[in-house]
């Protein structure tokens, strides 16, 4: 059994594997306390059964949180996926320190020869990472699309807070129908602009590929043919966990 985690800047999810294959999720939210969450989760566990542990995190205080819990309950190390070798499994083109440990579990996942890939994680900013067979070239970051809509909706005093959701016609008729159709076909057509003009950059082909929260929205919303992958992350980190020797 191996515990694997991916923590981020909204949510945390925390898997237990065994034999490759994902057979628990617990799904916190980042900002709140891990311990009594932790504990609550692990009372019966066995640790004398645990293999390894691996997070992805991009919240460096969270990560300490949880790796000092493990520390309390096991001599097995928890480690955080840049402390692996990655370049064994992938070479990274870019600034490694700069990249999101999230963004690189899901390019080792699907990282294969003669494979290209556009990654669309929709997470507190959505992201677009490129792949070159094995070679992570790097990416584009935006603005998430939750937190638009919250910032808009607080910085805009007669802008409600609402939910996105699939819109059939362009032109609304009141305010929310109206910041629903700019957010909803506004994103679809960044996502289908800015996979065009990755195309356009490097001159070949690519398998697209959405994860995150909208990623079930937007799959059949976009011009684009996209293929949709949840757990993209932690399938990476079962992935990179075969280098924890």
């Amino acid at each position: 059994m191996i515990i694997l985690g991916d923590i981020g800047n909204t949510e945390t999810k925390i898997c237990l594997v065994k034999n490759n294959k994902i057979v628990k999720k617990i799904l916190v939210p980042s900002k709140e306390k891990k311990i009594h969450i932790l504990n609550k989760h692990f009372r019966k566990f066995d640790f004398s059964k645990l293999k390894k542990i691996l997070f992805c995190s991009v919240v460096p205080s969270a990560f300490k949180e949880v790796k000092n819990f493990f520390k309390k309950k096991t001599q097995i190390k928890c480690f955080e996926l840049k402390e692996l070798n990655l370049r064994s499994v992938l070479k990274i083109d870019v600034n490694y320190k700069q990249v999101g440990s999230d963004r690189l579990a899901n390019a080792i996942c699907v990282s294969a020869k003669n494979k290209n890939f556009i990654i669309l994680d929709f997470g507190t900013a959505t992201t677009f990472d490129v792949l070159i067979g094995k070679n992570y070239k790097g990416g584009i970051i935006s603005p998430g699309i939750n937190l638009s809509l919250n910032t808009l909706s607080d910085k805009a005093s007669l802008i409600p807070k609402i939910n996105l959701k699939k819109m059939s016609k362009v032109i609304g008729k009141d305010t929310k129908s109206a910041v629903r159709s700019g957010f909803f076909w506004g994103y679809a057509g960044l996502i289908d602009n800015i996979i065009n003009l990755i195309k356009k950059e490097i001159k070949k082909p690519f398998t697209v590929i959405i994860t995150g929260g909208f990623s079930k929205l937007f799959k059949n919303s976009v011009k684009t043919k996209v293929k949709q992958d949840f757990d993209i992350t932690i399938n990476g980190l079962i992935k990179a966990s075969k280098l924890i020797k």
